[in-house]
């Protein structure tokens, strides 16, 4: 973290990241509840009706799918929280403060001057 942050500014942004491992832990944990509740379903439906072995109902596409696609959304949201994206996202945001502090500080110049 850029020691040029006040102390507020460090608390918020310490925040706001906490905020956003909060909903990426809270996204998993209902991933993993659902599909494990889903997946029960459909293996219970496909060896009841269809009188399939347990393993036939394992091999079934609809018995994993929510799983691999909803993972895809789950991986690429732990991406974003935690991977390589946020150190890009770090770096643009500080020279952003910067820039936009910069800015004020040459408005504040040029309404002096007048």
């Amino acid at each position: 973290m850029n020691t040029d942050y006040s102390k507020e500014e460090q608390y918020l942004l310490a925040k706001q990241r906490v905020k956003k491992e909060k909903g990426f832990y809270a996204h998993f944990f209902w991933y993993v509840v659902v599909n494990v509740f889903l997946s029960g379903v459909i293996i219970f439906g496909l060896m009841k009706d269809n009188n399939r072995s347990f393993i036939e109902a394992l091999t079934n596409f609809g018995t994993y799918s929510t799983w691999l696609f909803w993972g895809i959304g789950v991986f690429f949201h732990w991406l974003g929280v935690f991977g390589f994206p946020n150190t890009m996202t770090k770096n643009w945001e500080e020279r952003k403060i910067k820039e936009l502090m910069e800015k004020e500080e040459q408005r504040k110049k040029d309404i002096l001057r007048k």
